[in-house]
């Protein structure tokens, strides 16, 4: 089936809903001249996930509705498909698309906005697939959250110490954001946890960082680094550094340097590689796997393919020479706004610009009232000034109103109220009870 393009309208297409997508597809809406283009976007997803509060969601200090945005809520002038991009024929312009009643769609287009994102890194190790736990999307850190309340639920329940001490020994692989800042709250969240219970306490948990470098948050240099590795140490966090791990195969982890335990928890958060369907495309790929772009988002050797965020690599002008922009969350945001205007420039036969931005610093959450951050590359925060600058900060960036409203809430009523600690870990299986229950007497065994 094809999906046909307006009569004498060009169709920008968009793969990918994320932070490139959705702030593309807004800007782009806002500027397009009545009836001079349609704005279709694909993604397998229906919304876009505010990715830097995955760890509060963990913790619970987000609700998780609140990280997300509906991509047919906010793009009210857009196309929006809900599905794969599998391949792109790049001769004939035309995009295939897998929906998610699992039809075959053709979509042809005259610009092509690659922004599918990354996906987990990991590597073959024993036992990785089958008991590791990620955190690249909202319902992960919901999961992470409902299984983390479950060991304190099967700890408190077990007079078995070997039950108990497995239960209670929570392994982070990377240290990174995305590590440092889940283990830190899923920390905090537990030892709140723990003050409802009987016979679990904060002594009795055990909490693994495990990283490959020799530093923890490299983004943030090497003494803010090592201040929060000593923070994380204070409050009873083991940290590995220069470290793998070797094993998690039943649940059994193996560290590189000799470290054994039994954990119910692995949490890997080492890393991320662009997306692997990138390979169907049919464009220029750098050395790791990213689009390889022109200053001007445009994809090498191709005036109607534009890329940006984490599945491009982008030359950063304000770094060093031959240097690439990180990929993050800021600069996804602030390349959206020009790669819009560059195709809209192109267009219109107008001449396009180059992405340049200087590094605004990064910021770190680390707990209740707990933070790390440096701004502009200069200015160093520890504590709670830098846990408030952190919660403005993403707070200021979440889309739209009415999520930046829900999110601000959710903060003032965690500041009034005690820490909610239910886990719910039927979600991860709400049929099991019906289908138990409509299961005919002679059929259970």
């Amino acid at each position: 089936m094809t999906l046909a393009p307006v009569p004498d309208r060009p169709r920008i297409l968009i793969a990918g809903g994320g932070y490139v997508g959705l702030y593309t597809a807004m800007r782009l809406l806002k500027k397009l001249r009545r009836g001079e283009a349609t704005v279709t976007v694909v993604d397998p997803r229906s919304y876009m996930t505010y990715l830097p509060f995955l760890p509060e969601a963990a913790a619970g200090n987000v609700a998780p509705r609140n990280l997300v945005a509906s991509l047919r809520g906010v793009l009210t002038g857009a196309d929006v498909v809900t599905g794969h991009v599998v391949c792109v024929d790049q001769a004939d312009k035309v995009a295939h698309v897998s929906t998610a009643a699992g039809d075959t769609l053709e979509l042809p287009f005259d610009h092509l906005i690659v922004a599918l994102g990354s996906v987990s890194r990991t590597f073959p190790i024993p036992g990785l697939a089958e008991h590791a736990i990620g955190m690249k999307s909202v319902e992960e850190a919901i999961s992470l959250r409902n299984h983390v309340l479950a060991q304190l639920d099967r700890a408190d329940s077990t007079t078995d110490q070997t039950v108990k001490r497995k239960a209670l020994t929570f392994v982070f692989v990377g240290g990174g954001f995305a590590g440092v800042e889940t283990i830190a709250e899923v920390e905090d969240m537990a030892r709140d946890a723990a003050r409802a219970y009987r016979n679990v306490r904060r002594e009795d948990m055990r909490f693994i960082l495990v990283e490959a470098a020799g530093r923890i948050l490299p983004e943030m240099g090497a003494d803010l680094g090592v201040w929060t590795m000593e923070k994380l140490q204070a409050r009873g966090i083991e940290v590995y550094l220069e470290t793998s791990m070797e094993s998690c195969a039943d649940q059994h982890v193996v560290l590189a340097n000799g470290v054994e335990t039994d954990a119910c928890t692995i949490v890997w958060t080492a890393g991320v590689r662009p997306n692997p369907v990138l390979d169907q495309f049919g464009l220029p790929l750098g050395p790791r796997g990213h689009v390889d772009t022109l200053p001007t988002l445009q994809v090498r050797d191709f005036d109607h393919v534009w890329a940006a965020g984490d599945n491009a690599q982008v030359p950063d002008l304000a770094g060093e020479e031959g240097a690439w922009c990180p990929p993050n969350a800021q600069h996804a945001v602030r390349q959206a706004p020009v790669l819009a205007d560059n195709v809209l420039a192109a267009l219109r036969g107008r001449p396009v610009k180059e992405y340049r931005h200087k590094n605004l610093g990064a910021v770190a959450g680390l707990g209740l009232h707990k933070g790390v951050a440096i701004l502009f590359n200069r200015i160093k925060l520890k504590g709670r000034s830098a846990w408030w600058f952190h919660r403005l900060y993403h707070g200021s960036r979440v889309p739209t109103l009415n999520r930046k409203i829900r999110v601000f809430v959710d903060w003032f009523l965690a500041s009034l109220l005690k820490r909610d600690t239910v886990g719910l870990i039927e979600l991860e299986h709400p049929r099991e009870p019906f289908t138990e229950a409509a299961t005919p007497p002679r059929s259970r065994t």
